[in-house]
């Protein structure tokens, strides 16, 4: 059993660390971007060093108080957010913020875990690099909550999850050691891989505290296009013959569904739409190129050719960086459209490419059994991910049809699992999908997670309650 985080053992604590590293739990800590969950904490510790971070969990450790790490407060799964139980100690890292180092040569760079990923991505440019992991929230989250998570987001296509974009850790262990495991290496075949088990364990095996990350060249030149497609199959069908004609350069290949730009219309409605009549479907394609390439005309003879083959109907190629951008602007607007009309039930699926079309085609019918929705489906189609959202008619609000809610991610899970798909492509488990993991999960892994659990933290302190029961 754990204990709460009560005024003796913060008295003890705070003998512990510098003065000004406990804080009251502000509101902030304690609530998610949803507004789902409101958490509870008996203290917030916001230490400055690996040793600070080191001597709070050896504390927490010899008290059994629970510790939930916390990074950006932009996790969608709750990961973040502890609702029961003893009041636990909140290990926030905004404080552990700083840039330990740049090799543009290696294309790596160190951070520390609670550098902001946009200040990462400033870091990178700033010595001619890439560091591609790119998501809606990167002007806040933090890059150990994104190991953390794994996070995905725009790149995986071309680039991969954050686990691809790591390359060593140093990281707190639940006993208050610290693993040393900042290498700058592409290959170190030393034992078991820590760095892969900590990387999306949520803050349930250890505190990330630090990070090698790797970067990559910057694209010289970079191009992007809107190509209206008549259904998801013509997209996919045109992710091919983009990867034919493209290889390696498509950056990123995203699905957005004539809903997705109907609820900006109807939330914010001085958003420039880009076609006068919505399209059902819609990829954003994007290129990043080398010297002396020409991506404009390569998407313009890319629609020709998918146009003759009946893939595309109509589309736009930016002609200029600014046109880009827009593009990525209305693409990164639309889950703040979802929020502000409000999902009844949202899911972060997964499926194989060759499943994808067939999902969709009947995943519509099935759920309008069960209710008239309006359904809003987009995201990563280049990757499998798709963010499948079930909203409320027209006029109506979602607490409406909350009996309903927990049907409708039954059946939205069900035909994934079916498929062979999986029902967290990208937000984690948390403790949002703690018993969707132990329904559709793999019972010999989850055997052997809950091992993994118990050797490296026996008392149970990190994170308690999430990804594992």
């Amino acid at each position: 059993m754990l204990n709460p985080a009560d005024p003796a053992f913060l008295n003890h604590l705070e003998s512990l660390l510098p003065a000004g590293t406990l804080r009251a739990p502000e509101p902030r800590y304690l609530e998610e971007p949803r507004g789902r969950w409101h958490g509870i904490a008996g203290v917030v510790a916001c230490p400055a060093s690996t040793d600070e971070v080191s001597r709070i969990v050896q504390a927490c450790a010899a008290a059994r108080v629970g510790i939930v790490p916390w990074g950006g407060g932009t996790g969608l799964v709750g990961a973040q957010i502890m609702t029961e139980g003893p009041l636990p100690l909140i290990l926030s890292l905004e404080r552990m913020n700083g840039l330990r180092g740049v090799y543009p040569d290696e294309n790596v760079l160190l951070a520390e875990a609670g550098m902001i990923l946009a200040d990462v991505h400033a870091a990178a440019e700033a010595v001619g690099r890439l560091f591609p992991l790119t998501l809606a929230s990167q002007g806040s989250c933090r890059i150990g909550g994104n190991l953390s998570s794994n996070a995905g987001g725009t790149g995986v296509l071309r680039y991969g999850n954050a686990r691809d974009l790591c390359l060593g850790l140093e990281a707190v262990l639940p006993d208050g050691s610290v693993w040393q495991g900042l290498k700058r290496l592409r290959k170190d075949n030393t034992g078991y891989d820590l760095r892969g088990l900590l990387i999306g364990a949520e803050g349930t095996l250890g505190v990330i505290t630090a990070a090698s990350l790797r970067l990559y060249p910057r694209p010289a030149v970079e191009g992007a296009a809107l190509l209206v497609v008549p259904d998801p199959a013509a997209a996919l069908r045109l992710l091919a013959l983009a990867g034919e004609r493209f290889g390696g350069v498509v950056s990123a290949f995203e699905l957005i569904s004539g809903v997705g730009l109907e609820f900006l219309a109807e939330a914010m409605p001085l958003t420039r739409q880009p076609f006068v009549r919505v399209p059902d479907w819609t990829v954003l394609i994007d290129l990043g190129m080398g010297l002396g390439a020409k991506p404009q005309e390569a998407l313009e003879n890319l629609f020709e050719t998918a146009s003759a083959e009946g893939l595309v109907s109509d589309g736009i190629v930016a002609q200029s960086g600014a046109q880009r951008e827009a593009f990525w602007d209305l693409r990164e607007t639309i889950p703040l459209a979802n929020r502000a009309i409000g999902a009844i039930s949202s899911h972060d699926i997964s499926l194989p490419l060759g499943e994808v079309a067939g999902f969709i085609e009947q995943a519509g019918p099935a759920l309008a059994k069960l209710g008239p929705w309006r359904i809003n489906c987009f995201g990563h189609l280049g990757d499998g991910n798709l963010h499948y959202n079930v909203f409320p008619p027209k006029g109506h609000k979602p607490p409406e049809f909350n009996d309903l809610r927990d049907e409708v991610k039954t059946l939205v899970h069900d035909m994934v699992d079916a498929r062979g798909g999986s029902v967290s492509a990208e937000h984690g488990i948390g403790r949002l999908k703690v018993g969707d993991l132990e329904h559709y999960g793999d019972k010999a892994k989850l055997a052997a997670m809950r091992a993994i659990k118990t050797a490296l933290d026996p008392m149970g302190i990190m994170n308690p309650g999430a990804v594992l029961r």
